[in-house]
C-alpha cells in the first residue's frame, strides 16, 4: 500500500503542479477533480492511469485526434431525476442529449482506433452507447428547445386551435381599430400592448364611447388603453387553450422524464467519464508543454533519472526564455543514499526537489520531463524535510521541529522508503548536530532505505565515503570564476568554497588568513583538498566534453565517407557493366567484320549464313531468360548509366577542347635567330641556313638559291652550336 504524507506534497510544491495542470482543463468538474489528485495507493491503478495519459499524449502526434470531451454539468438534472414526480425542462433535456452524443462519439472513436489506443478503449469498454434517450428527446424537443407540435395528438390539436384563435383576435382587433380610427376616437399612436395583449390607445374624452375592457392608461391620463369587446371573448378562450397547452407540455415532459429516470446511473457514469477524460487530457497537455514522457518502470529497487528537469522551474524559465539545467542522478543497490555537498546557490536543494517532485508526480499518474532512457521504481513512502521548518503555531524552533521530523522518519523509514532531507543536521551546535545527523543517517542506511540529503558537514561526507552503499556527490563550480555550473557530479564530495567565495566577494585577505588560523588545520586541509579535487574534476569534465565533441565529428565524417564510398562503388559497378557490354559489342562487330571480309573474297552465301547463325546461337546461349518488366528495368538502368557516362565524357571533351584551343591561342615565344641557324618558312617545307641578318631581315641559303625573308616569317629548325 502506497502512502505519501501531506507534508511531503507541501514540501515539494505539488499543489503548484496541480494548479498548472488545472489550467489545461476545459470543464469546471475537471478542474475540481484535478485539485483532488494525490499519489495512488495501489500500483495497478497507478500503472493504468499512467498508460491512459501516455496514450492521450500520443494523440497529439498522429492524425487520429481524440474527439472533444467538453460538456455542461448535469448535476442538478441528476438530482431532479432522483426525486419522484419532478420533470426536466427542455434545456435540461438538451444537456442530457449533448452529453450522451459526446460520450457516444468518443466511445465509437476509441473502438475504431483500438489499435492506437488499447488502454483507453479497454477503460471505456464497459460504458454502453445509448441511442434510445437521444431519439426519445429528439422526438419531443426541437433544436430551439421547444416542445414539438408532434409530441402528442392533443398538443397538435390545441396549438392548431390556438393559431386559429390568434387569427380571429387579430382580425377582430383590426376591424375595431379601423372603426374607431375613422371616428377619430384614437390617439396618434392608435394602439399599444398591455399584459401581452393588443389594446386601442383611446383619447380619454372618448373612453365611454368605446366598448371593451379598460386595461390601463398613460401617465399623463390623456390616453386610456382598451381591449375591444370583439376580441375579449376570443382572448378568454385563448387563455383557456394556452392553459390546456401548458398542462399538456408538462404532462409530455413528465412522461419523458419518467422514461429517462431509469438511465440516471448511466448519465452519472457519462458525466464521471467525461470528467476523467478532462483530467487525463489536462495531464497530457501539461506533459506536452514540457516534453514529459513515461519512463521505464523497474521492478527492481533502482532509479536512473537522466536529464531530469524540475517542472516548475522549467516552465518558469521557458516563459522567461531562460535556460534550465537538467540533472542526471542514479540511486541503486550499491549507491542507495547520496550525500550532496558544496556551496550554497549551487543547485543542491533544487536537485533534491527535482527527484522528489518527479517521483510524486509519477506516483500520481503524471508523465515526467526526463530522457527516454531513464528508469524509475515505485516507493511505498516518500519522506521529506525541506525548507524553513520553524513552526510559529507550535512555538517550536527550527531544531526542535527537525528533531520531531527525524523521530517520524525513524518510525516510518524502511527499504521501500525514499527520504529527502535538505541541510541535514543544521539548527544546533555544528559538532553536536553533525554527530546526531550522522547517527540518524546510519540508521537509515542500516534499514536499506533510499535517499538524498544535502549537507555542509564534513563528518557526513566522510561517512558517505566509508560506507559501501552510500555515495558522495557535489554541485560543480567553475574553478576560475567560482560561478555555479548547476551540474551534479557523482562520486566525490564538494567543498563549500567558504574562503574562496569570501575572497571573491572582496573580504580582505588578512582577515581570511586569520579565520583560517582559528579553525583546525586538518579541517582546512581537508576542505582545500576537496576544493582542489573539484577543480581537477571540472577540468577533466571540460576535456571529456571536448573529446566527445571531436569523436562525434569524426563519426559523422566517417559516416559521410562511407555513404560517398558506397555511391562510388555503385557507380563503378554500373560503369563496369557498361564497359563489359561495349566490349562484347566490339567483339561481335569484329567477328561480323571478319565474316564480311571473307564473303567479300569468296562470295559464299551459304557459308556466310551458317557462320552468322552459329555466332547468333553462341551469343543466345549466354543470355538469360527475363520477363518484359525486368528487361525494361535493365534497359532503363543501362540508358541511365549511358547518359551519365556520355554527360561526363562530354564534359571531359569540352575541357580538352578548351585546353587545346588555349594552347593554340597562346603563341609560343619565338627563339632569337642568328647566323648559321637552320630555318624554314612558316608555311614552307624547304630548310635553309641563315647567311646574314640585317635590319630584321635574313638572307637564307637553300643551296641552289638564296632569298631575303623577314625574321618573323621564319621558324627555327636547328640552332647552330
Amino acid at each position: 500500500m502506497i502512502n505519501i504524507h501531506q507534508k511531503t506534497l507541501q514540501d515539494l510544491e505539488f499543489q503548484t503542479v496541480l494548479q498548472q495542470v488545472n489550467e489545461h482543463c476545459i470543464t469546471d468538474m475537471g478542474k475540481a477533480k484535478v485539485q483532488e489528485i494525490t499519489p495512488y495507493k495501489k500500483k495497478e491503478t497507478l500503472l493504468a492511469s499512467l498508460n491512459l495519459t501516455n496514450e492521450y499524449v500520443s494523440s497529439f502526434y498522429n492524425n487520429n485526434r481524440i474527439p472533444n470531451h467538453g460538456f455542461d454539468p448535469i448535476t442538478k438534472e441528476l438530482q431532479l431525476l432522483n426525486i419522484e414526480n419532478t420533470y426536466l425542462e427542455t434545456q435540461s433535456l438538451k444537456k442530457l442529449v449533448s452529453i450522451s452524443l459526446t460520450v457516444n462519439e468518443i466511445l465509437k472513436f476509441l473502438k475504431k482506433f483500438e489499435e492506437y489506443y488499447p488502454n483507453l478503449h479497454k477503460y471505456t469498454s464497459h460504458i454502453p452507447i445509448t441511442k434510445e434517450l437521444i431519439e426519445k428527446v429528439d422526438a419531443v424537443v426541437d433544436r430551439f428547445g421547444d416542445v414539438k407540435d408532434s409530441a402528442s395528438p392533443l398538443l397538435s390539436e390545441l396549438r392548431q386551435s390556438i393559431n386559429k384563435l390568434k387569427g380571429k383576435i387579430n382580425s377582430s382587433f383590426a376591424s375595431a381599430l379601423n372603426t374607431y380610427h375613422n371616428l377619430e376616437y384614437l390617439d396618434d399612436i392608435r394602439e399599444s400592448v398591455v399584459e401581452n395583449k393588443r389594446v386601442l390607445a383611446v383619447k380619454a374624452m372618448y373612453r365611454r364611447k368605446v366598448k371593451g375592457a379598460i386595461m390601463g392608461g398613460s401617465k399623463t391620463g390623456s390616453i386610456v388603453y382598451i381591449e375591444p369587446e370583439a376580441t375579449l371573448q376570443h382572448s378568454r378562450e385563448l387563455n383557456n387553450l394556452e392553459y390546456e397547452e401548458s398542462e399538456e407540455v408538462v404532462r409530455i415532459l413528465k412522461e419523458l422524464t419518467n422514461f429517462i429516470r431509469p438511465s440516471r446511473e448511466l448519465l452519472e457514469n457519462y458525466q464521471s467519464f467525461l470528467t476523467t477524460m478532462d483530467v487525463i487530457a489536462a495531464k497530457a497537455k501539461y506533459a506536452k508543454s514540457m516534453n514529459a514522457i513515461l519512463p521505464e518502470i523497474s521492478e527492481e529497487r533502482a532509479m536512473y533519472l537522466r536529464d531530469a528537469y524540475h517542472p516548475l522551474l522549467y516552465l518558469t524559465n521557458l516563459e522567461k526564455k531562460e535556460k534550465t539545467f537538467p540533472q542526471t542522478i542514479e540511486l541503486k543497490h550499491d549507491s542507495r543514499i547520496i550525500v550532496i555537498s558544496g556551496p550554497n546557490a549551487g543547485g543542491k536543494s533544487i536537485t533534491l526537489k527535482t527527484v522528489g517532485l518527479l517521483q510524486v508526480m509519477l506516483q500520481s499518474g503524471m508523465l515526467i520531463p526526463v530522457h527516454e532512457r531513464s528508469k524509475v521504481c515505485l516507493f511505498d513512502r516518500i519522506l521529506s524535510d525541506i525548507g524553513d521548518n520553524q513552526s510559529i503555531e507550535n512555538h517550536l524552533s527550527t531544531y526542535s521541529y527537525r528533531l520531531k521530523q527525524m523521530n517520524y522518519f525513524l518510525k516510518k523509514c524502511n527499504k521501500n522508503t525514499l527520504f529527502l532531507i535538505d541541510e541535514f543536521g543544521t539548527g544546533s551546535d555544528p559538532e553536536l548536530g553533525g554527530a546526531l545527523a550522522e547517527t540518524f543517517l546510519e540508521v537509515f542506511y542500516d534499514r536499506k532505505a533510499f535517499g538524498i540529503i544535502t549537507t555542509h558537514y564534513a563528518n557526513l561526507k566522510l561517512l558517505a565515503n566509508e560506507r559501501e552503499y552510500m555515495a558522495n556527490a557535489n554541485m560543480m563550480f567553475d574553478e576560475r570564476s567560482l560561478e555555479p555550473m548547476y551540474k551534479l557530479a557523482l562520486g566525490q564530495a564538494g567543498s563549500s568554497f567558504t574562503f574562496e567565495v569570501a575572497q571573491k566577494n572582496g573580504i580582505p585577505f588578512n582577515l581570511i588568513n586569520k579565520a583560517k588560523k582559528k579553525i583546525e588545520r586538518s579541517k582546512v586541509r581537508f576542505d582545500a583538498t576537496i576544493a582542489k579535487l573539484q577543480k581537477e574534476r571540472s577540468k577533466l569534465e571540460k576535456t571529456g566534453a571536448s573529446l566527445k565533441k571531436n569523436e562525434q565529428k569524426k563519426l559523422e565524417e566517417a559516416d559521410k565517407l562511407e555513404v560517398i564510398n558506397e555511391k562510388i562503388q555503385k557507380k563503378l559497378e554500373s560503369y563496369q557493366e557498361l564497359y563489359d557490354s561495349n566490349q562484347r559489342l566490339i567483339y561481335l562487330g569484329q567477328k561480323v567484320n571478319v565474316l564480311s571480309e571473307k564473303y567479300f573474297n569468296n562470295k559464299q552465301k551459304r557459308e556466310l549464313m551458317a557462320e552468322l547463325f552459329k555466332l547468333v546461337q553462341i551469343e543466345n546461349s549466354k543470355r538469360k531468360k527475363v520477363s518484359v518488366k525486368e528487361k525494361k528495368t535493365v534497359k532503363q538502368k543501362e540508358q541511365q548509366v549511358k547518359k551519365e557516362v556520355e554527360k561526363k565524357v562530354a564534359v571531359i571533351r569540352k575541357k580538352k577542347k578548351a585546353a587545346k584551343k588555349k594552347e593554340i591561342e597562346t603563341p609560343k615565344p619565338k627563339p632569337t635567330l642568328k647566323v648559321g641557324d637552320r630555318v624554314r618558312l612558316e608555311d614552307g617545307r624547304a630548310v635553309g641556313s641563315i647567311d646574314k641578318i640585317e635590319k630584321n631581315k635574313a638572307t637564307v641559303n637553300y643551296g641552289l638559291f638564296t632569298t631575303n625573308v623577314s625574321l618573323e616569317q621564319l621558324e627555327l629548325v636547328e640552332s647552330t652550336k
